[in-house]
């Protein structure tokens, strides 16, 4: 099963830590039509302005995979709200790039900055509300904190 376009399910709920721990990664009725609309949303228009493949760390997880994998208590991972995308899975663009292109042309509820150093983050988390309004705020995580970018 496809959740986009260039996003299959087993893609977006594989997690190697719920694997290890025979947890079943998967999303209900409402998890699925979430991950689908920020894949479409987020993801296939930002594939389609790079034209390369863009590599997903994680996508859904379900509170025990979450739980597993020392997400915070909330995460919109668990929602099917959220992804995080790393440019270095497949090459050929940089986080920042990614980055700066979502800041510029989408539309989100956060956008985080994750790890890595002043010039490009290890991978960048995004996430967008289907039903909720949208904050548009903007994150960075580092070993001392997270602050506002």
């Amino acid at each position: 099963m496809e959740i986009s376009k260039n996003i299959t399910l087993a893609e977006a709920t594989k997690s190697n830590a719920a694997i290890r721990a025979g947890i079943k990664n998967i999303p209900d009725e409402t998890q699925l039509l979430n991950m689908q609309y920020v894949a479409k949303e987020i993801f296939e228009p930002l594939r389609e302005h790079f034209g390369v493949p863009i590599g997903i760390s994680s996508f859904f997880r379900n509170k025990e995979t979450n739980k597993l994998v020392g997400g915070a208590e909330f995460s919109q991972h668990q929602t099917g709200e959220s992804m995080d995308i790393d440019a270095d899975i497949f090459g050929g663009i940089t986080n920042k790039q990614i980055f700066d292109w979502i800041k510029k042309n989408c539309i989100f509820d956060q956008l985080i900055w994750e790890f890595g150093d002043d010039s490009n983050p290890a991978w960048v988390h995004v996430s967008k509300c289907r039903i909720r309004p949208n904050r548009m705020q903007i994150l960075k995580v580092s070993k001392t904190g997270t602050r506002s970018f």
